[in-house]
């Protein structure tokens, strides 16, 4: 499915001036996500205790906060967040930067 197909199918959870964000539920364990992070905004950032996360960066630039380190993103690149690391996305590039993350579901979020 492309991501124009994906968001027909996805719950919109998230419209504000930070970004926009579309769940799609539809597996048993996994979560998906797609993140429209804005211009010169960032995301929250937080951890998941044993939850393991995999970022998928598919527009834009921007670094991702992981632990103690920041790393430089853009389309193409893949980060993955071990369980209990903090993690957190800033958009530093002339576009909105765009991602999926997938997760396992969890209390909160998927179930």
């Amino acid at each position: 499915m492309n991501i124009k197909e994906y968001k027909q199918i996805a719950k919109l959870i998230r419209d504000n001036e930070t970004y926009r964000v579309y769940d799609l539920s539809k597996l048993k364990n996994l979560e998906i996500s797609l993140t429209e992070l804005h211009l010169n905004k960032s995301t929250k950032g937080h951890f998941h205790n044993g939850i393991d996360e995999v970022y998928i960066f598919i527009q834009g630039e921007g670094e991702m906060e992981i632990g103690e380190k920041i790393f430089k993103v853009k389309a193409g690149d893949i980060m993955l967040v071990e369980p209990g690391k903090f993690h957190k996305v800033y958009n530093k590039g002339k576009e909105d930067l765009n991602f999926w993350a997938i997760f396992e579901k969890y209390e909160g979020r998927g179930k």
